[in-house]
């Protein structure tokens, strides 16, 4: 056992750390990759602007850990000197001493992580907070910005800026995406870069995001900060990440078509046409890339397979938003997790028919269904958005509805001819069976709370069923009118903005039912995700 001297004393560095072997079977559950990435199509220009920009991602991943945790950089520095490696690796996979794919339980201190990371005081409510804004309405723009920390300063809440808050940080990432830019002979590329360093530097990343929307380059850059989910107060705050990619060409090429169906998308949704949005944009790029590198919030825990960008309502409204699919982190989780559970749970028909195209196309119509439906709204006569009124529960009824429509859209793809017809029972199938693998998530998580959702929605209307193995099986005339359905719910709630039904729903079907529980307690030998390391950095 690893102990440190203080003062003549031993003491265990961490002493309601949690046991050695639940250490390793939570790292068992993440099976190791090594992410492949062919470099040979780019340019020694192509490959010196990677490294800087894979530089300033290393920065991110330190961001981060500071937004999750006020106390990270702390245990960190312990961890390091303690020599508990199995601890250590879980720490950097988690961004912190909670284990993200198990409730966030905690593995080394005692504490529950707090419901604001880092992002507000640990002793704040949510009371406080609308109780102080109500107080102090001139304020509400600032404090509840997708780019501010709240602090306590003379006893009062204050709002703190993202580019104050982390100065030394954020200066960083900005000299070395100007060296980047510097360096690339790709003018999209090098007019993103600029506006996003600047950006850094003041929180204002409109510009750099029209940019970025415009980016033509056989690189794919993603660096800022982006996703909500980390903040469980209000889902407000945004954390650092980045992606750092090579674009697919070839699979561009066979996915490019389905973007011109957007707004006969957006027409088809089982919605009222009152709230139907063709505001967007047009301009809904579709990519496919090979990730070289990634950092901060899309590094922690479970691996993003794909993408839906940017967030900003002002961005999605002018130019629309672009979906970006990692194709080399898709098959790793295919073939090291996913077909190892469809093999244990489902039933022989829909066994026979997964695969990873079906697989794959639905995680692209889950992207660019994140980008239907409503956004900007007007409740009871005042603009608004749909995120800032269903609140800590705006994360959970997205995943759901993306991965809802994905399914929807694919169908009224293959009923326009786009995509195969005789692909629907494998659709079906393959969605059945990758439901497991993003409920082991956890369900208090957006993705696999979201996937709860729909099973036991599907299951509630004889759609999803067992068979008389006990596997998993799917009713081919029940399933996609309950898909119509649950969409209809999900679209009325956002765009009613209506939090008290966003609450009902997630309530009655984010639940383990006993079949989900069986199933669950089937796999445990089987892992969760992937724990990928990106050794082509080397080659940079």
């Amino acid at each position: 056992m690893t102990v440190f001297v203080f003062s003549g004393c031993t003491q265990e560095p961490f002493p309601d750390r949690a046991p050695d072997k639940y250490v390793e079977t939570e790292l068992n559950k993440l099976a190791p990759v090594a992410l492949e990435c062919d470099l040979s199509g780019l340019s020694a220009l192509d490959k010196k602007t990677l490294a800087k920009v894979v530089e300033a991602s290393r920065v991110l991943d330190d961001l981060f850990l500071e937004q999750v945790y006020v106390d990270n950089h702390a245990i960190l520095k312990k961890l390091e000197n303690s020599g508990e490696k199995d601890y250590l690796d879980l720490f950097k996979i988690m961004f912190g001493p909670w284990n993200r794919i198990d409730h966030d339980k905690p593995f080394l201190i005692k504490k529950k992580k707090p419901l604001g990371a880092g992002f507000y005081p640990e002793d704040m409510s949510k009371e406080e907070f609308q109780n102080y804004i109500k107080e102090n309405p001139a304020l509400e723009k600032d404090f509840t910005s997708t780019f501010t920390i709240i602090k306590r300063r003379d006893g009062k809440l204050a709002a703190i800026p993202y580019h104050v808050a982390y100065k030394n940080k954020v200066e960083k990432v900005s000299k070395l995406l100007k060296q980047a830019a510097s360096l690339t002979d790709d003018p999209t590329l090098k007019k993103f870069l600029d506006l996003r360093a600047d950006a850094f530097l003041t929180d204002d990343y409109f510009q750099s995001d029209m940019a970025w929307m415009d980016l033509s380059s056989n690189l794919e850059i993603v660096i800022g900060p982006y996703e909500v989910y980390e903040d469980n107060l209000f889902n407000y705050k945004a954390s650092y990440e980045s992606f750092v990619c090579i674009v697919d060409q070839e699979e561009i090429a066979k996915l490019a078509a389905v973007s011109k169906y957007l707004n006969a998308m957006e027409a088809h949704l089982p919605i009222a046409d009152k709230y139907k949005n063709f505001s967007r944009g047009s301009s809904s790029p579709i990519k496919v890339v090979q990730e070289v590198f990634s950092g901060g919030d899309t590094k922690a825990g479970v691996q993003t397979t794909a993408f839906n960008l940017p967030n900003d309502e002002r961005v999605r409204e002018a130019k629309g938003s672009k979906k970006v699919m990692l194709k080399n982190i898709a098959r790793a989780k295919y073939d090291k997790c996913w077909i190892p559970i469809v093999k244990t749970i489902l039933a022989e028909k829909p066994l026979q028919n997964v695969s990873f195209d079906a697989y794959f196309t639905h995680v692209l119509m889950h992207e660019m269904s994140h980008g239907l439906g409503p956004g900007n709204i007007i409740l009871n006569g005042k603009k608004t958005t749909v995120q800032k009124e269903l609140k800590e529960l705006y994360s959970t009824i997205e995943e759901c509805k993306a991965d809802v429509l994905g399914i929807y859209n694919m169908k009224f793809m293959m009923d326009k001819g786009v995509l195969p017809k005789d692909m629907e029972y494998s659709m079906y199938a393959s969605y059945l069976g990758g439901m497991l693998r993003s409920i082991r998530f956890g369900i208090g998580e957006a993705h696999g709370g979201g996937v709860a959702i729909q099973f036991n929605y599907y299951s509630e209307k004889g759609a999803f069923k067992t068979d008389a193995n006990g596997k998993l099986d799917v009713d081919t005339e029940k399933i996609y009118p309950a898909v119509t359905s649950l969409a209809h719910e999900l679209l009325t709630i956002q765009a009613r903005g209506d939090y008290n039904a966003a609450r009902a729903l997630i309530k009655k079907y984010r639940v383990i039912s006993p079949v989900l529980q069986k199933c669950i307690d089937q796999l445990q030998d089987v892992p969760i995700d992937i724990r990928p390391s990106f050794p082509v950095v080397d080659q940079l």
